[in-house]
Parts: C-alpha cells; structure tokens; sequence
C-alpha cells in the first residue's frame, strides 16, 4: 500500500485511492478538531480507537441490511470502503437535548426529547455547517425529494440500532452525525451510510453518571478523550478488559 494516492484529507481522515476500482482505503487520523477546526490537537491513539469502534458498527449496520459504504478493515487506522459520491449534508439525529439544540431553543441540556429529531447540515466548513431545511436541500439540487426519504429512513434505521446497541452497553446515545453517499451499482443508485460512526460523531453519556464519553471531553476541556473512547470500546468487546490504554503509549486492541 505505500505511494498510494492521495484522493482527499479532511480534519480526521485521509482518503486513499483503492487496490480495486471503485474502492476507497480510508485512513483514521489522530487529529482531534472541534469548531470548524478552530481547535486543534493530535491526541495519540485516537484514530486507532475510532477506526475500530466505526468498523464495528458499520459492519453490524451490514449485518441487519442497512447499506453503507464499508467493506473491510485493513489494519489498525484504516479500512477499505465503496467510492461513492458523497450527498453535502451532514444529517444529525437527536434523541436528548444537547450541544446546539440547547443553546437554539433554551431547553436545558439532557432533557429527552419528545421524540427524535432529524436535522439536516450543509456541509461547507467555510460556512460552519449551517442548518438547512429541506426546501433548501432540492432548491439547490443537493438531494432529491426521494433521496431525502431514503436518507431520513436510513437515519431512523441507524438510530434505532445505536440506541439499542449503546443501551445494552450501559450507555446513552444522546445524539449523533451521519453522512451518506450515492453508490452506482451498474445502473442503478442507492443511498448507504458513509463516513464514519464514532465517539467523534455521537455524543455518549454514561447511564448512571451521565458522564461524558465522546469528544465533547476535547470540545469542553474536560480531558481523558482517549480513556474515554477506550471505555466505549471495551464496552462493545472490543477491546479486552485487562487493556489499560491510559498507561500505555497506545491502546491494544482485540485482534479482529
């Protein structure tokens, strides 16, 4: 895999080009960004533990027939996925109060919603992803009415899973980000989950404690992001129990 080409790098990831046509090798950055990149660190391990906990609910995802883009992982920070064109829209399901919707609408954080939420965000970081609607979304064709259907079921196929998935491990999924993609199949096109699934894109909250274990630790300065992305994996099994990642340089993982 070495002199590959580059396709494309973003705050967290770099694209790479694929060993087959139509492939994508996607790289799993330790850059942790929040506000539009306006912070910015490199916490050591990060991209290990969000390649892993990504390709874990992807391939589930796969598992209960809801499509996406993922195929393999490859190694420890990356993954082989589908190329597929991605829809400019980053589309956020919110099943409590936090972040945003709080400070929007004056509801305090942590209060449940009175059902879930799908919002939709045009992905433009010199704009700083601002909210649309979906009068905005066909008005400049970045979607069709029946992409947009295809994109909210999804949504509410994957929300559904996470919540289940993050309840039987003792957490709250509060809300969290997706991003999806046009894969070409012959002739034909169809709408699949893309990107990335991760404490970077989800905002997790201990049951009991309520504590925080998703990067709102980096966005508000509370520390321990990697512990807590650790803690996150060892829940779902993917990390074993007698792992210490905090005392280590980077966190061992389950070989999968």
């Amino acid at each position: 895999m070495n002199r590959r080409r580059r396709i494309y790098e973003g705050k967290a990831k770099i694209l790479y080009e694929g060993p087959e046509p139509g492939t994508l090798v996607q790289h799993f950055k330790d850059d942790a960004t929040a506000f539009n990149a306006k912070k910015h660190e490199i916490i050591d391990g990060k991209g290990v533990l969000n390649n892993r906990i990504s390709e874990y609910i992807f391939q589930n995802l796969n598992d209960i027939g809801v499509p996406t883009h993922f195929l393999r992982r490859l190694n420890m920070r990356e993954q082989l996925i589908r190329e597929v064109e991605i829809i400019p829209l980053e589309v956020v399901v919110r099943n409590v109060a936090a972040g945003s919707l709080s400070t929007r609408l004056g509801i305090e954080e942590g209060t449940q919603l009175p059902r879930s939420i799908i919002e939709f965000y045009y992905k433009n970081d010199a704009l700083g992803d601002p909210m649309v609607s979906e009068e905005h979304i066909t008005a400049f064709g970045w979607a069709a009415p029946q992409e947009i259907d295809d994109i909210m079921s999804l949504a509410i196929r994957v929300n559904d899973f996470l919540s289940g998935l993050f309840l039987g491990a003792g957490i709250r999924l509060v809300d969290f980000k997706m991003e999806c993609g046009r894969l070409w199949e012959n002739d034909m096109v169809r709408i699949v989950v893309a990107d990335e699934i991760s404490p970077d894109s989800c905002r997790l909250w201990d049951m009991k404690t309520n504590e925080k274990m998703d990067k709102d630790r980096f966005r508000r300065d509370l520390g321990g992001l990697v512990e807590a992305y650790s803690e996150v994996a060892k829940r779902l099994g993917i990390l074993t129990e007698s792992d210490n990642p905090a005392a280590k340089p980077g966190p061992t993982l389950v070989k999968g």
